[in-house]
């Protein structure tokens, strides 16, 4: 995210004229996903994408041959992704449509990009008068959108949170998984009540908090849409210790590593202590999607392809 509005902020910083392409809104199969963001410049310079395909090479040859070479107000392209269609048609039949807004970027517009760049929490709000970041602010979810007609729409996005890992053991999968998620930019915190873990030390990716006991991990972690919590702590003792904690909050992804026969033998003696059906629905356990792994690296992988998964679901 940041070299995106670093590189904005070099072109207009140059005397570039710039124009943003940001899709608002996304539904079904389509190819540019909400908060897509797209920079053309005076300069030739392209950066980041809308969605790719025949859709992004029209868009941004409207933006080289007419938008970069007039004045204009902020408008809005809804593009559907099918064929036989007579409006709106993006020219890609991948089913599913979007909804792209145009902004025309200058020298005004850098102070907040550098706000952004600096990786300053706030809120970017893009609306029919124009674009601009509040610093300092923030919201429940990542994305709000209201789009009320082809002239009227706001849209907000939270930038620079980053969504929150959390996982319960410090061992090679730990290690491994710390790792994947760093490179996909999530703030990553590993816990482990092990002094003198050599994967803890090696593990250079998140933060690592050594505990006294799993006994207040409740207290740590509180629920947030933002948040994805895995259990892989060195026992099956420990891992019902914080699950009974957690259990209760509201988190983007609660998963738990172990054999189908660990899982059920565990459900079931929680049940008996009054947590609910529901509540262990809402677990994903056995962690990690099938794909036959073996390895603390091929685990992790699984494991963040899960995660992945559920962050991206609409």
């Amino acid at each position: 995210m940041t070299s995106f509005w670093n590189i904005a902020k070099q072109e207009l910083e140059a005397g570039f004229k710039v124009i943003l392409m940001y899709v608002l809104e996304s539904k079904g199969s389509s190819p540019g996903r909400q908060g897509f963001k797209m920079l053309v410049s005076s300069s030739a310079l392209l950066s980041g994408s809308i969605g790719g395909g025949f859709m992004e090479h029209k868009l941004v040859e409207l933006c080289k041959k007419e938008l970069l070479k007039r004045e204009f107000d902020p408008f809005i392209k809804r593009q559907i992704h099918q064929d036989g269609i007579s409006k709106d048609k993006s020219g890609m039949i991948c089913s599913g449509e979007q909804t792209i807004a145009f902004y025309s970027l200058s020298s005004l517009d850098i102070p907040w990009v550098k706000e952004i760049v600096q990786q300053q929490k706030g809120i970017l709000v893009a609306h029919e008068k124009g674009i601009h970041f509040e610093k300092n602010t923030a919201l429940n979810e990542t994305f709000n959108l209201k789009l009320k007609d082809e002239t009227h729409w706001v849209l907000q996005e939270d930038i620079n949170s980053a969504p929150e890992l959390h996982i319960f053991g410090g061992g090679h999968v730990g290690l491994a998984l710390s790792k994947l998620a760093k490179d996909l930019d999530f703030s990553v915190t590993l816990y482990d009540d092990r002094e003198g873990l050599n994967t803890m030390d090696a593990n250079k990716y998140a933060n690592c908090v050594v505990l006294d006991n799993y006994s207040s991990i409740n207290e740590l972690v509180a629920s947030g849409s933002n948040k994805y919590v895995v259990l892989m702590s060195f026992g099956y003792r420990t891992d019902k210790i914080i699950l009974k904690q957690l259990i209760t909050n509201n988190f983007k992804y609660l998963g738990m590593m172990g054999s189908k026969a660990k899982v059920e033998t565990l459900f079931n003696e929680l049940l008996t202590e009054g947590i609910t059906q529901e509540q262990l629905g809402k677990i994903y356990a056995p962690i990690g999607l099938p794909i036959s792994s073996k390895t603390p690296k091929e685990i992790a992988i699984s494991i963040l392809a899960e995660i992945i998964q559920v962050k991206n679901r609409e």
